[in-house]
């Protein structure tokens, strides 16, 4: 079919409303019900009954460990085609579409979905200062989006909620590319069905490249030395096929096997002394604790935002639903390495812990190193500069609190925006979870530094840009952020938890950048819906430079506005 013109699509009107009433409100309706059950049937029978009876403690941990057969070679999403349009664009074409997938050798298909192919997608690359269309064709059977996740870009062309696709339409968003060398990805984020749309397949990595990291001596023949990995779990049934998640618990649903760029036991032929992995966590509702069979350091050289300042060792990388890692494993000539995933440390309690994963083994991927390894230069020691964002010159400070599928005591509204944020400013947010259950945090168009965890200064692999973090419960976890020169009255970007049960609940909020003085629009694009002024917003905010993070103003903020990207 025909591409839509680009400027029109990509400034679709956001449609209205709550995310579809079907598969959504059904399964809420039921764990509502399954509630109030184990409400009445605690008070009679107690608690570690109870929990039995509904699955959650004396479930079997999940250990794949040595139980990998490693049967069949790691697929690599090749590199999506481009060209320069008459305007020196570099143009994409993506159709998401219907597919069938094998996972395993000898297994059934299963009906999947993916971009330009049956299960996930290729992978874009594009350097900083090019600018990009991509054109995004809907050819499946139903509704869905494109976001690009830990991109800065306008609102209109983030692919967030409001910027449907209707089945057969073309959606054309273009942007400048203006962010430091990253590995960011691409998802749908249909609301009420990001779950769905992500777990079928719909799901890829796009590749930021610029010159500082280009003269770097880093491993970054693609396919060669320099690997994408997108992990995800899932379930299967006898012949092979995806069935039903075989656990379910406060995180949400939980497979037992990992599948790695489509593959269930991938293996990797290493013909190079290093290579680089770049990690996604494209899993629903899982964190990953990444390791070395046999102990051995993983140099850990970038996260969700571009390289650190320095690489640094890690015996484990611990990865939330929508965190990115690069590490760099050193290999002899001949060795055979597993990467796998340990338990991961949620900071729950131990009901939780069990029923979110947080005790299970992996086997992940097998490393094979041939026999004649060609020679790679050694790590630098120093990687890039990272501007220090400083807390002094922070507008505004604000609050989000994290509990059951609220953020501050509110469900996402299409129809709400939550705060405004100004252009050209910095801002200091504190996340807490203050739910005993895991949970993360990412905002949409920004990269953001960690300033402290619980106090404390963040960890080294907390010290670079972020777009997604894990927050433990009732550990505050601040973060500043600076926002650039998009603005939009009428679109939105979100923030939200990025365990995608969660976020398809309704643990979402939104928030629009404008310039100081402006307002919101009455109404969204799109006939929309109207702006709420009736109390405190979706992002408490503080009395500037309130640095104890207290004394909440309560009001909705749109006469405070600030903007939603990061001036690297």
């Amino acid at each position: 079919m025909p591409f839509t013109e680009p400027n029109a699509a990509a400034h679709r009107s956001p449609r209205p409303g709550r995310p579809p009433a079907t598969r959504r409100s059904r399964r809420r309706r039921l764990l509502l019900f399954i509630g109030a059950a184990f409400g009445v049937v605690l008070l009679a029978t107690g608690t570690a009954t109870v929990l039995a009876l509904l699955g959650l403690i004396g479930a079997a941990r999940v250990d794949t460990t040595g139980q990998v057969e490693f049967a069949q070679p790691l697929p690599v999403p090749p590199v999506a085609e481009s060209h320069l349009d008459a305007e020196g664009r570099r143009v994409f074409d993506l159709s998401a579409q219907e597919g069938s997938t094998v996972f395993a050798p000898g297994a059934a298909p299963t009906d999947t979905w993916g971009v330009n192919g049956d299960y996930f997608g290729p992978t874009l690359r594009a350097e900083r200062g090019e600018e990009v269309l991509v054109n995004v064709t809907n050819d499946l059977p139903e509704t869905t989006t494109m976001h690009w996740h830990g991109m800065h870009l306008p609102a209109a062309m983030d692919g967030g909620p409001h910027s449907e696709i209707e089945p057969g339409q073309t959606w054309s968003p273009t942007w400048l590319i203006d962010q430091p060398a990253a590995t960011l990805w691409y998802h749908p984020h249909t609301h009420g069905l990001t779950e769905e749309h992500v777990g079928r397949g719909l799901a890829g990595m796009f590749i930021l490249d610029d010159e500082d990291a280009a003269e770097l001596d880093l491993p970054s023949d693609y396919g060669v030395d320099d690997i994408p990995l997108i992990v995800q779990d899932r379930s299967f049934d006898d012949e092979g096929r995806v069935t039903t998640a075989a656990g379910f618990g406060p995180a949400g649903a939980l497979g037992d096997e990992l599948v790695v760029n489509g593959a269930v036991g991938p293996y990797l032929e290493v013909s190079t002394e290093r290579v680089r992995l770049r990690v996604l966590n494209a899993s629903a509702a899982r964190t990953y604790a990444f390791t070395a069979d046999d102990g051995r350091d993983l140099m850990l050289i970038g996260t969700d935002g571009g390289l650190l300042e320095a690489p640094v060792a890690q015996q484990e990388v611990m990865l939330s639903p929508g965190e990115r890692a690069e590490i760099v494993v050193t290999m002899e000539p001949g060795e055979d390495v597993v990467l796998r995933s340990g338990p991961p440390e949620l900071g729950v309690r131990a009901m939780q812990d069990r029923s979110s994963g947080g005790q299970d083994h992996f086997d992940v991927l097998e490393l094979r190193a041939a026999r004649d390894l060609t020679e790679s230069p050694p790590l630098p020691d120093e990687l890039v500069t990272i501007p220090r964002l400083e807390e002094a010159d922070a507008t505004a400070h604000r609050h989000f609190e994290m509990r059951s599928f609220e953020i501050n005591g509110r469900s996402m509204d299409m129809n709400r925006v939550d705060f405004t944020a100004t252009a050209r400013t910095t801002e200091v947010w504190e996340l807490r979870n203050t739910h005993g259950d895991p949970h993360n945090f990412h905002v949409h168009d920004v990269q953001f530094q960690v300033l402290d965890v619980d106090g404390d200064p963040p960890p080294p692999h907390l010290r670079g840009w972020k777009d997604t973090v894990y927050l433990p419960p009732d550990v505050p976890v601040r973060v500043i952020m600076q926002f650039g020169d998009y603005t939009d009255a009428a679109v939105p970007y979100m923030y939200h938890c990025h365990l995608l049960w969660h976020e398809d609940e309704g643990m979402m909020g939104q928030f629009v950048v404008l310039e100081d003085g402006a307002r919101p629009v009455t109404e969204l694009a799109g006939d929309h819906g109207r702006h709420h002024d009736d109390g405190d917003d979706g992002g408490h905010e503080s009395a500037e430079h309130d640095h104890g993070g207290h004394d909440h103003v309560h009001h909705h903020d749109d006469a405070e506005q600030h903007h939603g990207g990061h001036g690297h």
